[in-house]
C-alpha cells in the first residue's frame, strides 16, 4: 500500500504569504518550481545532461537554431535561424538571428554557431573526430568531456561531417549522406547554441557543464547539485524583456513535500502531480493542476544478456501479461492512452495507424514460457522510487500480471540510473521512457534502442538487422523505403525480439497558483517566455 504525507492545501497553509509577492524586489515577480529532480548528471549540459527532468530546466537557458512550437501544433519554428533551407539532400544552410546577445554579453557569431557543433564541445576525442567533426585540438585534450557526451551528440547528429561558415549570418551543415529530418535535429536541445569564448574560458568542463552559456530568456545565476538552479532575467534576450526576476528551481523528491511547499507559499508551481491527487489541488481557491498528454510515453525495457531474457519467447511473455488498460484506468483516470507502438501521430505520413501495442493475452503468455521451458527463474526488476509519476503504483501491476502469467519477476530497489544500469549483477527489466523532440522517427527510436542508442550501448539489447534499418530511417529520403524499414523496425522491437514494451503516453500535471498566467505545452519544458506569461 502507498501512503503519502498529508497534503495541506485544505488544511489552513493557505495564509502564507505566497512567494511571487515576497521575493519580487521590482517591477518583475520571481517563481519558485518544486520539482521532483534538478539533473541526473548534476550538470547542466545537454550534452551530458539528457533526461526527462532536466528538459524542464533547459527550456529557460538553452536555445536551438530551430524550435518546436510546443505550446501550439508542434511545427518547427525558427530560433536561432530566422529561415533553413535545403541546398541538396545532404545540406542545411541556415540564416541566423541578428543581434543575439548570450548571457555573457557577446553577440552570437556564425563562429560561435560552428563552435557548438564543432569538437571540442561535442566531445569528440582523437581517433573519434575524423569520423564526426574533423579533429581535436591537442591543447584540449585535458578539458576532453567524458564519453557520454560523444555519444549523444553521434544519436542527435549522425552523418554531420562538417561545419561550414558561408559568412557573418550563413551557416551550412553538411552530412556525409541524404539525410531526411534533418531541421528537426536542430531543434534538439543537444544542439544548444553556445558562447564559444564562454567554452574557452572555463577552468573545466565541469565547470563549463555546470554553468553553461547560451541565448535563452533567462541565464544560470547559481547551481547547488542535488539542491537547486537559480535563473535570472536576461534582459538582453532577442525575444524581447523576460517576464520573471528569477526562477528557482528547487529539488523536492517528495510528491506530498512538493504539494505542501506550494500550499505553504514556498512554492508557486509544483511538478509531478500524480491524477489521484488532482481533485484535492483543485478544490483550493487559489490553486489549481494544469497538463495533459506529452510527447513522451512510458516504457519497460530489457536486457536479453540476462540468460533466462535471452530467449525472445519470455519477453514476448513478458509483454502479453501487461494490462495496460487497466494502468491507463487505475493509476491514470483515463486521462491517457495506450499508444500504438513506440510512435506518435505527430509523425505525420510516418505514422503507423494501424499498428498495435502487445494484446494483454495471459493465456499466450503461458504458452510461450511453457514453449521456452521457462521454470520459473527470477527475473530482477530494477525499481526507481517513483522517479517517474506513478512508478511504483505501476510496478505492483506490472509485476501482478507478471506473476499471474507464471513469471518470477524480483523488484530490487535502485537509488538512480547509474546503480540501474550497474553491471554489478544481473540486470533484467527497468523503467524508462522515451520523447519525440521532432516529427520523426529518427526522433525517438533509433536515438534509444539503435547501436548509437542507450541500450544498445549498455549491452542491454542489439539486433543486426535492425541496426540496418536504423541507417536506412537515417540515410534514406524516399518516403516508402523508410516507412517500410520503420514497420519494420517495430515489428522487430515490439514483436519478434522485444526491445522493450510500450506501457502509456506519459501525462505531464503541474500544480501551480490560479493568478499566475502560465500555460503548459506537449513537453516536460516550462516555457517562461513573454508569450506564455500575459493574463
Amino acid at each position: 500500500m502507498l501512503r503519502r504525507r498529508p497534503f495541506l492545501l485544505s488544511a489552513g497553509a493557505a495564509l502564507a504569504l505566497p512567494s511571487v509577492a515576497r521575493a519580487q524586489g521590482g517591477p518583475r515577480p520571481s517563481v519558485t518550481v518544486a520539482v521532483q529532480k534538478i539533473a541526473n548528471s548534476n550538470t547542466l549540459e545537454p550534452l551530458r545532461e539528457s533526461s526527462n527532468v532536466s528538459t524542464r530546466l533547459m527550456a529557460s537557458y538553452a536555445e536551438t537554431l530551430l524550435m518546436t512550437d510546443w505550446l501550439g501544433d508542434l511545427s518547427l519554428q525558427p530560433g536561432l535561424a530566422t529561415a533553413a533551407r535545403r541546398v541538396d539532400d545532404r545540406t542545411l544552410e541556415v540564416t541566423l538571428r541578428d543581434g543575439v546577445r548570450f548571457h555573457d554579453g557577446r553577440t552570437m557569431t556564425a563562429e560561435d554557431v560552428a563552435f557548438s557543433f564543432g569538437p571540442e564541445r561535442m566531445g569528440a576525442r582523437a581517433g573519434e573526430a575524423a569520423a564526426l567533426f574533423g579533429s581535436v585540438p591537442t591543447n584540449r585534450q585535458d578539458r576532453a568531456a567524458p564519453p557520454e557526451v560523444a555519444a549523444i551528440a553521434r544519436r542527435a547528429f549522425q552523418g554531420l561531417a562538417r561545419v561550414e561558415v558561408v559568412d557573418a549570418r550563413t551557416v551550412r551543415f553538411v552530412h556525409d549522406r541524404p539525410t531526411p529530418a534533418i531541421e528537426g535535429r536542430f531543434a534538439q536541445l543537444a544542439g544548444m547554441v553556445v558562447s564559444r569564448a564562454a567554452f574557452e574560458a572555463a577552468p573545466s568542463w565541469l565547470d563549463w557543464a555546470r554553468k553553461p552559456v547560451s541565448t535563452g530568456p533567462y541565464a544560470i545565476e547559481e547551481f547547488r547539485p542535488d539542491r537547486s538552479l537559480t535563473l535570472v532575467a536576461h534582459d538582453a534576450y532577442w525575444g524581447g524583456r523576460p517576464p520573471l526576476a528569477r526562477i528557482r528551481f528547487v529539488e523536492v523528491p517528495e510528491v506530498s513535500s512538493r504539494l505542501n511547499m506550494l500550499a505553504s507559499g514556498e512554492a508557486d508551481f509544483a511538478c509531478d502531480v500524480p491524477p489521484d491527487l488532482i481533485a484535492q489541488v483543485d478544490a483550493s481557491p487559489r490553486h489549481h493542476v494544469v497538463g495533459g498528454l506529452i510527447m513522451n510515453m512510458r516504457l519497460s525495457v530489457f536486457d536479453k544478456s540476462n540468460p533466462v531474457l535471452a530467449d525472445a519467447r519470455v519477453r514476448r511473455a513478458l509483454t502479453h501479461s501487461i494490462d495496460r488498460q487497466s494502468i491507463v484506468d487505475a493509476l491514470w483516470d483515463n486521462r491517457t492512452e495506450v499508444p500504438r507502438g513506440e510512435q506518435f501521430p505527430f509523425y505525420g505520413a510516418m505514422y503507423q495507424p494501424d499498428w498495435q501495442a502487445p494484446r494483454f493475452d495471459l493465456a499466450e503468455a503461458r504458452r510461450l514460457l511453457k514453449e521456452a521451458g521457462y521454470k520459473g527463474e527470477p527475473i530482477p526488476y530494477r525499481l526507481l522510487n517513483n522517479y517517474y509519476t506513478g512508478q511504483v503504483a505501476t510496478a505492483q501491476i506490472l509485476v501482478e500480471g507478471w506473476r499471474q502469467a507464471g513469471l518470477n519477476v524480483a523488484i530490487e530497489t535502485r537509488e538512480n540510473f547509474p546503480q540501474v544500469l550497474a553491471k554489478d549483477s544481473p540486470r533484467g527489466v527497468w523503467d524508462w521512457s522515451n520523447s519525440a523532440s521532432f516529427n520523426d522517427p529518427l526522433s525517438s527510436m533509433p536515438t534509444a534502442h539503435g547501436p548509437e542508442g542507450q541500450q544498445w550501448q549498455v549491452g542491454a539489447w542489439r539486433n543486426e538487422e535492425f541496426g540496418t534499418l536504423c541507417g536506412i530511417l537515417a540515410g534514406s529520403i524516399d518516403h516508402d523505403t523508410r516507412a517500410r524499414a520503420f514497420r519494420r523496425m517495430l515489428e522487430i522491437a515490439e514483436r519478434e525480439d522485444p526491445a522493450y514494451t510500450v506501457l502509456h503516453r506519459t501525462v505531464n500535471f503541474t500544480a501551480k497558483r490560479r493568478d499566475l498566467p502560465w500555460k503548459p505545452g506537449q513537453s516536460f519544458g516550462m516555457d517562461f517566455r513573454a508569450r506564455n506569461w500575459a493574463a
